[in-house]
């Protein structure tokens, strides 16, 4: 399948812009003094959240009742510039098995660092996570607390997808015997599927799906061609967004549309294209510093229909894409009045976006438009 890249500053007439809603959007404060939370997710009763905040805390939040103290059984983690406790999904059987992943960082006794996912119980009052099963940790362990990445995703197959970062070394990202830089693909279970496209190559890890990735920070189930998207931070610009396919290879840092920090060129780089390698769907000359995203496929905002949005930690602000089958066809930012970083977003059940701000006073937002087309319906 062959996918061309739009790029906002080279688009012009390909890239439309949205007109300016954000008079229209109405912001409710539901939680603040999160410490920096990073994900969350929605129980089955949809109205209990699960937070993570990265210094170590795994939090349920209800109406009425707020946060709770942190629950118990969630394992120690490495907290350090952009590790510590991360990710939380829950298993598609969660009614039945009430198991939940969670993806954080470890780091051995010489200060290197990786990413770990593993799976526990959650009691049936929220309170205790027991019987935690570490399932896969991120080999080697080469960051000092960058570039972990680490996002988790169930498709509707049942397989578990996540992406680890290159862990700030670079060139590990094209290396199959590693998990730097990778996006994984596993059972359920833990176990490998059989079809993942190295599970007989000598010299390369079975639970791999693509490879190139810099640092994933966003991944999503498009609802509507039950594709994975993913997106990453480029170095100094490239931010991208990926649909990775089978055995793929997504380019960093043979090909990327960054620069180095320093302004130079990425010493491996040959340029944005490389021999071998796959095109992002969309990308920005500029970062905006991506984090988490969800799409959006609810009745209650109409406006809404067919957008992908993505959080912003640099440009604080709220991004949302319009998405044209495997094109990006709109954009829009929103929240900038506010000021915060956005570190994840997800659809709720009643069709509102939530909104964790990635700030030492971390907030949980709810956001909708201030016309309910659902509630004018009734």
């Amino acid at each position: 399948m062959v996918r061309f890249p739009v790029a906002l500053a080279l688009s012009g007439a390909l890239l439309c812009s949205f007109s300016s809603l954000a008079a229209d959007l109405h912001v409710q404060v539901l939680q603040e003094k999160l410490d920096h939370p990073w994900s969350l997710a929605f129980l089955p009763d949809n109205q209990t959240l699960l937070i993570t905040e990265r210094s170590g805390q795994l939090r349920s939040w209800q109406p009425g009742s707020g946060l709770s103290e942190p629950i118990q059984g969630v394992p120690k983690v490495w907290a350090q510039r952009q590790s510590g406790l991360l990710d939380v999904v829950l298993a598609p059987d969660f009614a039945q098995s009430r198991r939940v992943w969670l993806s954080y960082t470890e780091a051995n006794s010489s200060g290197k660092a990786g990413a770990v996912v593993g799976y526990g119980t959650l009691s049936e009052d929220n309170r205790q996570l027991s019987d935690f099963r570490e399932v896969i940790r991120q080999t080697p362990m080469l960051s000092r607390g960058n570039n972990i990445g680490t996002r988790l995703a169930f498709d509707r197959q049942g397989f578990l997808w996540i992406a680890f970062g290159d862990n700030f070394a670079s060139s590990t990202a094209q290396d199959l015997d590693k998990l730097q830089g990778k996006l994984l693909r596993l059972n359920s279970d833990g176990s490998v599927p059989k079809d993942n496209p190295f599970i007989d190559r000598d010299g390369a890890r079975p639970e791999i799906w693509a490879y190139g990735l810099r640092n994933p920070q966003g991944l999503a189930l498009n609802p509507w061609t039950q594709e994975m998207w993913e997106s990453e931070h480029g170095p100094r610009g490239g931010d991208e967004v990926n649909i990775p396919e089978k055995g793929k290879n997504y380019g960093w840092p043979l090909a990327t549309y960054g620069v180095d920090y320093s302004g130079s060129k990425v010493p491996e780089s040959k340029g944005t294209h490389a021999d071998g390698t796959e095109q992002p769907v969309f990308h920005w000359k500029v970062s905006p510093a991506l984090s988490g995203m969800a799409f959006y496929n609810s009745a209650r905002f109409p406006q809404w229909k067919n957008s992908l949005f993505i959080g912003s930690l640099k440009e604080k602000n709220l991004i949302r894409l319009r998405v044209n089958g495997e094109k990006v066809v709109e954009e829009q930012r929103l929240l900038e009045d506010r000021n915060e970083r956005i570190r994840d977003v997800r659809q709720g059940p009643d069709g509102y976006l939530y909104v964790l701000t990635d700030e030492a006073n971390g907030k949980l937002l709810k956001v909708g438009l201030a016309q309910d087309a659902t509630a004018s319906r009734g």
